[in-house]
């Protein structure tokens, strides 16, 4: 039977029942109620899983502390008892006690002065207690700001694609003999960075590269990452990896591994005073060497001793290091696009000179008897794209051996 529109009636019917069901106001609010609160109870599922994983990540991290200080820069320093440090998380070190210092190097020639470093959350005069070591509270925007929460604290190791991006240097290296330290003075700068992934840092680095074994390599200096520190601040920084930047190692001590035995200076902390462009110049004295009698290796900023990598931690280097390097690095964040504008050092060419240009200066060896060696005549420059960042190098009877390098990055001549 057919209506007088020409359909037929059972078809009728089945057009009214679902149209009923497509849009009865009653049915699609449900609906829509049902799917929300599905969409909802995922999405708060997956925060609180999220959440769970960084709090314990958290509870890793930061320590039980006798005294938290809050520095003018916003951060939190936790004066933590120095048995209770990371480090000693670790089986092979769990139950024992930081050692006490080693002597320094015995100087060969002149004997350099310098200024102890100014940190931001102690310069109103606060410190920690004897027995306790300072130590930059992690919280849980750190964490949210990494790419990974299982990364977190560890450096990116990007793939390179065929325009290059990744990691860029311009430093000076030596090889070819067998090292036992490296002590350098290490011009300080704020430089731009172009995106909240890349980093800018001065440093020095001690590494075992042997042929058939794990790459170890330990670095000190300073470093701006908005990434990992939320802000623009140069800050003291520490790394260290026993597997070539696979699985192990990380920054400060946001995992376990370096122990640290000063109450006065604090890794991951802003430093206060900085260079400017044609005006003061800022700077702080590094030396990483080894202690002849436990392998360890110490660090020490401006006379004042850290602490140390454990020889158990990086056995490649308990016995020396085959390269030493000096000098700058950027992590480029970006995947696509031009060169990034990220500077390194003062964002100044090399030949721009002292007060315009980053610098590293005294650049000192340690050899097998423990005593620093300041003539080195075997200085090698490596710039992977130098219209980008350069170095120089020279050596005068003040500076003895130095380098000059960075640059602005993305530039007519690095696009």
């Amino acid at each position: 039977m057919r209506s007088s529109y020409g359909y037929e009636i059972p078809t009728i019917i089945a057009i009214l029942v679902l149209s009923f069901f497509l849009f009865s106001p009653r049915l699609v609010v449900k609906g829509s109620e049902k799917l929300w609160q599905e969409n909802r109870t995922s999405v708060l599922g997956d925060e609180s899983k999220k959440m769970k994983l960084i709090n314990a990540q958290l509870k890793k991290i930061n320590k039980p502390y006798v005294k938290s200080i809050k520095s003018p820069d916003g951060d939190i320093i936790d004066c933590v008892l120095i048995h209770l440090q990371p480090a000693f998380d670790l089986p092979k070190l769990r139950g024992t006690m930081p050692l006490d210092p080693p002597k320094l190097p015995k100087e060969h020639g002149k004997r350099r002065t310098s200024s102890r470093v100014k940190q931001a959350w102690s310069s109103n005069g606060e410190s920690c207690p004897n027995g306790t070591i300072p130590i930059r509270r992690t919280s849980a925007s750190d964490i949210l700001r990494s790419r990974s929460i299982s990364k977190f604290g560890k450096k990116i190791s990007a793939k390179n694609n065929s325009s290059g991006r990744g990691h860029e240097h311009a430093l000076g290296y030596l090889l070819g003999k067998q090292y036992h330290g490296i002590k350098a003075t290490v011009n300080v700068w704020a430089p731009n960075i172009a995106h909240k992934d890349d980093f800018s840092n001065s440093q020095i680095w001690v590494i075992s590269d042997v042929p058939n074994h794990d790459l170890n390599v330990i670095e000190a200096g300073w470093m701006v990452y908005p990434g990992l520190f939320g802000d623009n601040s140069p800050r003291l920084f520490i790394y260290w990896t026993n597997d070539g930047f696979q699985k192990s190692g990380c920054y400060n001590l946001l995992c376990s591994g370096f122990v640290q035995t000063s109450n006065q200076i604090s890794v991951g902390a802003a430093i206060e005073e900085i260079s400017t462009y044609s005006s003061s110049q800022f700077n702080i004295d590094l030396m990483m060497y080894k202690d002849p009698e436990t392998r360890n290796w110490w660090l020490s900023m401006d006379s004042h001793m850290i602490g140390y990598w454990p020889s158990a931690l990086i056995r490649e280097l308990a016995d020396h290091a085959t390269m030493i390097q000096f000098g700058g690095e950027v992590f480029d964040s970006q995947a696509s696009g031009g060169h990034t504008s990220t500077q390194m050092g003062s964002g100044h060419f090399p030949g721009e000179g002292f007060g315009k240009a980053s610098f590293i200066k005294n650049i000192e060896l340690v050899d097998g008897e423990n005593t620093s060696i300041p003539e080195l005549s075997d200085i090698i420059l490596g710039a992977e794209k130098p219209n980008c960042y350069d170095v120089t190098s020279g050596y005068n009877g003040i500076w003895d051996n130095y380098i000059f390098f960075g640059g602005p990055g993305n530039n007519p001549q690095c696009p």
